[in-house]
């Protein structure tokens, strides 16, 4: 069974396949339609966060290859209160034919996918957003024609976007860097996992916490929200520990003067980004948020018409052996 739970789970060979996928379906799409890889495949969606890109963007890539999205929300599943996530996952995989979750926990995304009998795709969680840099990746080839030897340029905080666009930069080669203030760099493991990566890309990896000093002759100059969902109470604090980390019109000036602009959305105008940088020449962020549907729809190709779906009962026979096997 595969899922996608991690950037960190596929090698850059399989990344360079994913992102290759996806400029072929965009391309079929552009030139009128996709086929109907997925004709009959229903995508269950998990939702414990709301979401305009996730939503959306998994809901038409289902329906331009011929499938359909279930859309499940917050108070439909209560996911580990109403019912556990191992009931939820063992029901669902009945029902539909891969699950999309977009959860506070990653814990929660981990226990789906152990339990699941169908692919199990992370939305995002609080430890990273996989399918976020797939998109990103995918952008940053489109503008510059490659990730090896660039250099990305991320300003904001060591969150859950900013772990998975690490491990994608350093899976294919590009040289992250990474500005924080001080309490909100990325935390320990998520680096140790990319040294891993840059030392057999080549890639380098700068942890810093001046936002200029990180910006300096980048390709990609990359932000997000410093406040992200489940920390509203810390958003006054979190905007005087940003002082400075504003993507601004000086701040960019240090970028290549060919740098890109990139974002996740959505963006908090006037905090982490102006209107002037977001809306300028220099900006890729709405096409960064269009390659989200070309990205997913690679990955749900990848996962439901790539290879055999394992019905519940083969599954739960194979996890029994598994666990027999374990006890011996």
């Amino acid at each position: 069974m595969r899922h996608f739970l991690h950037i960190a789970d596929y090698s850059p060979e399989e990344l360079q396949y994913l992102l290759d996928l996806a400029v072929k379906l965009k391309k079929e799409w552009q030139r009128g339609g996709n086929r109907p890889l997925l004709k009959g495949k229903v995508l269950g969606m998990i939702f414990q966060k709301p979401s305009l890109r996730t939503r959306v963007s998994f809901d038409m890539a289902m329906r331009h290859l011929g499938g359909d999205a279930l859309y499940l929300s917050p108070d439909e599943i209560g996911l580990g209160k109403r019912e556990s996530v191992a009931d939820v996952a063992r029901v669902l995989s009945r029902y539909v034919d891969a699950i999309m979750a977009r959860t506070f926990s990653h814990r929660h995304i981990l226990e789906l996918a152990q339990w699941a009998s169908v692919p199990v795709i992370n939305g995002l969680t609080d430890y990273n957003h996989p399918c976020q840099a797939l998109a990103d990746a995918l952008t940053i080839q489109e503008h510059k024609g490659r990730l090896k030897g660039l250099r990305v340029s991320y300003v904001g905080d060591g969150f859950n976007v900013a772990v998975s666009l690490l491990h994608i930069c350093t899976k294919l080669g590009a040289h992250f860097t990474i500005a924080s203030p001080l309490g909100y760099e990325l935390a320990p493991r998520p680096v140790e996992l990319a040294q891993e990566f840059a030392r057999e890309s080549g890639s380098q990896i700068t942890l810093l916490n001046d936002p200029r000093e990180a910006v300096r002759d980048a390709d990609v100059v990359y932000t997000d929200t410093w406040t992200s969902m489940g920390q509203e109470a810390e958003a006054e604090k979190r905007r005087a520990a940003f002082a400075g980390y504003t993507v601004n019109a000086e701040l960019l000036a240090l970028a290549r003067p060919d740098a890109i602009v990139m974002h996740c959305l959505p963006a908090h105008r006037g905090e982490e980004i102006t209107d002037e940088v977001m809306d300028g020449p220099q900006s890729v962020v709405f096409p960064q948020a269009e390659n989200r549907l070309h990205a997913q729809k690679a990955i749900l190709v990848h996962l439901l018409a790539e290879q055999p779906k394992r019905t519940p009962a083969r599954a739960t026979a194979a996890r029994g052996k598994r666990t027999a096997a374990r006890r011996k």
